[in-house]
């Protein structure tokens, strides 16, 4: 794919690149295959043979994966000291009460490897956002209704925000990462891929 790649050269001398990727909903966050699930490999881009991706989605959660070569980015984003920012938008089974949104805003005790409460977090409902299609759609009840939120967290325990919205009470039914800090989702389609140009990879730095 003959695409101009936005590079940051470091000290060192190595050229960085940084791309940002609307994962789809079903496909792995990695490389490498494993089973039958798809991989970023089949999002059919060139990315260079040194980029891994910055943190995971799981393999039922779409939106924004950051991916790159920079390693000193990967430990900037994902060190719990950093309480770096990650927004999604989540829609949850019924219509969520007040109760349950003040209770994510003061943090929840869920399940990672015992007991653990999480930090204090952003919740507040948003309307249903303009989104491409989930392929399979999550499954439809004509008599329960469905609502969304819009929730902010500095950490990145496995399946945190599911846990979080269980331990209220609201299960989640579909997950979607519209940020990671001042990167933002904006009108990207499942399976996109972005280059990052300079002014870009500068907020990520700051």
């Amino acid at each position: 794919m003959g695409v101009k790649v936005q590079k940051r050269k470091q000290s060192s001398g190595k050229n960085f690149c940084y791309f940002v990727v609307y994962k789809p909903y079903g496909m792995l966050s990695q490389f490498s295959k494993e089973g039958e699930k798809p991989t970023l490999a089949d999002l059919g881009f060139a990315f260079p043979r040194d980029a891994y991706p910055v943190g995971r989605l799981d393999h039922d959660s779409e939106g924004l994966l950051l991916i790159t070569n920079d390693k000193s980015l990967n430990s900037k984003l994902l060190s719990p000291k950093n309480h770096y920012k990650k927004t999604y938008w989540v829609q949850v089974d019924r219509e969520i009460s007040d109760e349950a949104i003040e209770q994510l805003r003061k943090g929840v005790i869920i399940n990672i490897n015992g007991e653990y409460k999480t930090r204090p977090a952003i919740v507040n409902r948003i309307v249903e956002p303009t989104l491409p299609e989930r392929v399979p759609p999550i499954r439809f009840r004509v008599n329960v209704p469905t609502s969304w939120i819009e929730l902010s967290i500095t950490e990145g325990k496995n399946r945190q925000v599911r846990k979080m919205t269980a331990a209220v009470g609201f299960p989640t039914l579909r997950l979607i990462r519209s940020a990671i800090g001042p990167l933002y989702i904006d009108n990207m389609n499942s399976g996109d891929v972005k280059i990052l140009e300079e002014a870009e990879i500068a907020t990520l730095f700051y």
